[in-house]
């Protein structure tokens, strides 16, 4: 960013606080549906830096998502669900189109930005002029595809005004904030990165079939499983031994997430690949790659780190991914909720 008045030196915390968001893509990755991909907030950070300009005073380094609520647009009749197709218009010529599948949702999400502002922006009256200017930038874009709608007119004591804070440089002080902000985020659920969990439950799989791979990891975690457990009877004359279907216990509220993408050919350069959205940057073919992530609520993360998704660069092995600083606390161990294979 240009000139020593607009570049950005101090760290900041922007929230943008309730934002509706009307049909975006529930369909987050050819092997999972429900809530947008990282990737779309992401994008939808980097978008809105674009659009600020360079001379905004500001530049956005990571976003963390808390959902206030989810309604996706499905049938909820019987155990099989199905998505509510629009009717697209006819043809020019009479005839009706095609009907493509497409998955939506209405979305109420907070938006929280780890920010860097400049020295003009110290001020509260011209952070919170830059917080409303930002604001009114995302709410002519959309996010995950969705369009964004005017907020709904609620209780005074419902935060729904942007707000741009710095974070000061002590620790407590910082965690002091964070904490004051994670209490207005409530109720709400913030989605978190557990790797952790996958490379544990690879580990168990491992033990007993040397075989297993991360995708049977991965796959086991995705699902409720139940087992049968006989129990121990005195009735010797009964013929049928009594059974109980016992649920795997989870550790919280796991979901399976795509964190981004892996690169299956090499750069081609701008223009060389007929199609491209952008015909300016160099182009590369992708695939999604997945991991697990949970949902918590804000107040029990500790730090901004814990909650941010940082979108990095491509390494040696050709990934495009987000990662999230999320350290899970250390585990009581309990007897009770060991799951047994």
């Amino acid at each position: 960013m240009n000139g020593d008045a607009h570049t950005p030196k101090h760290a900041a915390i922007l929230v943008l606080p309730h934002i509706r968001v009307q049909n975006a893509n529930a369909i987050s990755s050819p092997m999972t549906w429900g809530f947008p991909a990282i990737t779309a907030f992401t994008g939808a950070m980097t978008a809105l830096e674009r659009r600020l300009g360079q001379d905004a005073g500001i530049g956005l380094y990571g976003v963390g998502i808390i959902c206030h609520g989810f309604e996706a647009q499905v049938t909820t009749e019987g155990f099989t669900h199905a998505f509510r197709l629009t009717r697209n218009p006819v043809l020019h010529d009479g005839s009706v189109a095609a009907i493509v599948e497409e998955g939506r949702v209405h979305l109420d999400v907070t938006l929280v930005f780890e920010a860097r502002i400049s020295d003009a922006h110290r001020g509260d009256a011209e952070r919170a002029a830059l917080a409303e200017r930002i604001a009114h930038e995302l709410a002519s874009m959309r996010i995950a595809g969705g369009s964004l709608m005017p907020p709904i007119a609620g209780s005074a004591r419902r935060p729904t005004r942007p707000t741009l804070d710095l974070l000061p440089d002590e620790d407590e002080e910082r965690s002091k904030l964070f904490k004051r902000l994670a209490r207005r985020w409530l109720p709400g659920f913030a989605l978190v990165s557990r790797d952790d969990l996958l490379e544990a439950r690879l580990s168990d799989l491992k033990a007993l079939n040397p075989n297993a791979n991360v995708l049977d990891a991965w796959l086991d975690l995705s699902r409720w499983s139940s087992k049968a457990i006989m129990q121990p009877t005195t009735d010797e004359q009964a013929e049928v031994p009594k059974i109980d279907w016992i649920t795997e216990p989870r550790p919280g509220w796991i979901v399976p997430i795509p964190v981004g993408f892996a690169a299956l050919s090499d750069l081609q350069p701008p223009g060389t690949v007929k199609g491209a959205r952008d015909t300016e940057v160099p182009f590369c073919f992708v695939e999604t790659i997945w991991s697990t992530g949970q949902w918590i609520s804000p107040h029990r993360l500790q730090d901004l780190d814990e909650l941010i998704w940082e979108a990095q660069a491509p390494d040696e092995h050709g990934l495009y991914r987000c990662r999230n600083a999320y350290r899970p606390p250390n585990p009581v161990p309990d007897p009770t909720n060991v799951i047994a294979y």
